[in-house]
């Protein structure tokens, strides 16, 4: 350890090893009240649940991103338009969380292999209960710039890893 500047060997000699003991006692955390008292009202630390996005199960059992907390990839196992990479949320823990990512986007009357790998809009929404778990029970992805919109009567039931076509 360093002494303190000022600290040469002088008549304080004594008064900067104090200064040295005191300091290190502080560094070290050491205090007389380091342990509260029996009976005092001492706060536990709790951890909040934070939700997860769905689990996996059914047709998403051997997906990605399910049963994670902000997932950064999203996979229902599926064809390209299952997949959503660098996922970032903007919000988690509300009654939805928002985040954007890439997928392909397979438009009007274009096969599958004729997709484009785009900006999307992912939602997760139907915060609740699944199987005693706090998550987000339904996940959807679509893209604004082709004038699509989030529709929440059309999405992936990750509680029971099922789709829900809409109506």
């Amino acid at each position: 350890m360093t002494r303190p500047e000022g600290c040469a060997a002088s008549r304080r000699t004594a008064l900067c090893t104090a200064a040295i003991a005191s300091v290190g006692l502080g560094v070290a955390g050491c205090s007389t009240a380091s342990h509260p008292a029996a009976g005092s009202a001492a706060t536990a630390t709790t951890t909040a649940t934070v939700p997860t996005l769905g689990q996996p199960a059914g047709i998403f059992a051997h997906g990605e991103g399910f049963g994670q907390v902000k997932p950064s990839k999203i996979f229902n196992g599926g064809d390209p338009t299952g997949l959503v990479t660098h996922v970032a949320w903007k919000s988690w823990g509300g009654a939805r969380a928002v985040a954007t990512g890439i997928s392909d986007y397979v438009g009007p009357n274009q096969s599958v292999a004729g997709g484009t790998e785009e900006a999307a809009t992912v939602v997760a929404f139907n915060l609740g209960t699944c199987d005693g778990k706090l998550m987000y029970q339904a996940v959807e992805w679509y893209f604004p710039q082709h004038k699509q919109a989030f529709d929440p009567s059309r999405y992936e039931d990750i509680c029971t890893g099922s789709y829900v076509p809409g109506s």
